[in-house]
């Protein structure tokens, strides 16, 4: 595979921060700070998409694109997968492989949809980013810190649309609550409280000891990709792989993207100066703890003032005083101003409560611009050659997945981290670097 170009960590962070300083205009105007991706073809053209991975989460994705353009290419490690997707979309071409259906017909793709397990997303991506091609890839957008740097870079620089699969981002209620935070109708907000049911799978656990025969649909090498090489179990796939280390992203990859979207997206929560967790512990090196409490910590900046964010997972939750005459809920968000809350037990942020609901019987809510629809904007986008049409493009959606994963670094490393965005090092804990990337099998390399 193609290496990308190098930058130095701390040019490419300038970059990365002049570029999503507009996010609010962006979510309500159109950011400017990308220029109009010029393209060969005409805009009423229809866009052709490739799909990878297209069951499961992916068979909305893939029915997204069918909808917005035409499916030419159809990528499944399984078989029977495949061809149920396939027997929806006869004139796609059938892969099992990505990389082997870009190189036989990169030519006639013009969109991606990335919609595979966490370990894969980056490696899928940046492979159709680098053949220049706009990308739609399910949260979170990557496996590591450094891979969310990197897509962020070859997006920016081959001047592509892109879109992160958070759906909430074009909901309503998002967009209206994030006004009123902005507008500073809470006042000064200080703390940020988010909570998940999440893990609904397996974790704390030793790796499987049996070696078990992958089901004959299964290509199990193609399944692992750049993971290191291990015996199939169903410990790990289909559902389960979130769970471990080498595959997955836990409670945090799989919900934080939806849940924290709303708090970041209003407050620049980008770039903590630390993370601590507390939790039953990493087990054996192999898979996420049964529960855990993530302290994020973000220093004040020309909007706001600094701000503390508490995740909780695996039956974790804030404590219920802080939300008086609401009910907590499994999941929720909530936070707390100086003049007033804002509670959301959606984790996507479609409904909210502004508390305490007395005060604000008579308030005046904010306008917002209204979403033609999450993958609309992504297409809208592509067709219009603007691609700050689509909110969720990753000037953003990298800084919050990049947000989102220092959590899991505080987690492996164990203690406290102190984060330095610009040069995307821990530097007080030099031993938590390493899990800001990975090793990638060989065939499988990203840098």
């Amino acid at each position: 595979m193609r290496q990308p170009n190098r930058h130095s960590s701390a040019s490419s962070r300038r970059e990365f921060l002049k570029q999503t300083g507009a996010l609010g205009a962006a979510l309500y105007v159109g950011s400017q700070s990308l220029k109009a991706q010029e393209t060969e073809r005409s805009a009423n053209n229809e866009i052709r998409f490739a799909c990878i991975g297209v069951e499961g989460k992916g068979s909305s994705d893939r029915d997204d694109a069918g909808r917005h353009g035409k499916i030419v290419a159809l990528c499944d490690v399984d078989s029977d997968r495949l061809e149920k997707a396939a027997a929806r979309y006869p004139q796609a071409k059938k892969y099992t492989d990505f990389r082997k259906m870009f190189d036989e017909m990169s030519k006639d793709i013009d969109a991606v949809t990335v919609s595979t397990p966490d370990h894969t997303h980056a490696v899928s991506a940046a492979r159709a980013l680098r053949e220049g091609k706009h990308v739609f890839c399910q949260k979170p957008l990557t496996y590591t810190v450094q891979e969310a740097r990197l897509l962020h870079d070859l997006a920016s620089e081959k001047k592509l649309c892109t879109q992160m699969g958070n759906q909430g981002t074009a909901s309503g209620g998002l967009r209206e609550a994030v006004q009123i935070i902005r507008k500073g109708d809470l006042g000064a907000v200080k703390e940020v409280h988010i909570w998940t049911n999440r893990p609904i799978w397996p974790q704390g656990l030793g790796r499987p000891t049996a070696a078990e025969t992958p089901p004959k649909t299964l290509d199990w090498d193609l399944w692992l990709g750049p993971a290191p090489e291990r015996p199939y179990n169903s410990a790990y796939a289909p559902f389960k792989w979130r769970g471990w280390l080498d595959f997955g992203t836990g409670a945090l990859g799989d919900m934080a993207c939806h849940t924290m979207n709303m708090s970041v997206m209003a407050l620049d929560l980008f770039d903590p100066v630390s993370v601590v967790a507390e939790s039953s512990g990493i087990i054996e090196n192999e898979s996420y703890p049964k529960n855990s409490k993530i302290t994020y910590k973000f220093k004040a900046n020309d909007k706001r003032g600094p701000v503390t964010l508490y995740w909780y997972d695996g039956g974790n939750r804030p404590d219920p005083a802080l939300m008086p005459g609401v009910k907590q809920g499994a999941s929720g968000s909530l936070v707390i101003g100086e003049k007033g809350l804002i509670f959301s037990d959606n984790d996507y942020h479609g409904t909210y409560t502004l508390l305490p609901t007395e005060q604000w019987k008579d308030y005046t809510k904010p306008e917002y611009k209204v979403s033609p629809g999450h993958f609309k904007e992504f297409a809208d986008a592509i067709k219009e050659n603007k691609p700050e049409l689509a909110v969720s493009n990753f000037d953003y959606a990298c800084r919050l997945t990049e947000t989102v994963l220092l959590g899991n670094v505080a987690l492996r490393a164990g203690k406290e981290i102190e984060w330095d965005g610009v040069n995307m090092k821990v530097t007080n804990v030099p031993e938590a670097n390493k899990f800001l990337t990975r090793e990638y099998r060989k065939g499988w390399e990203l840098f």
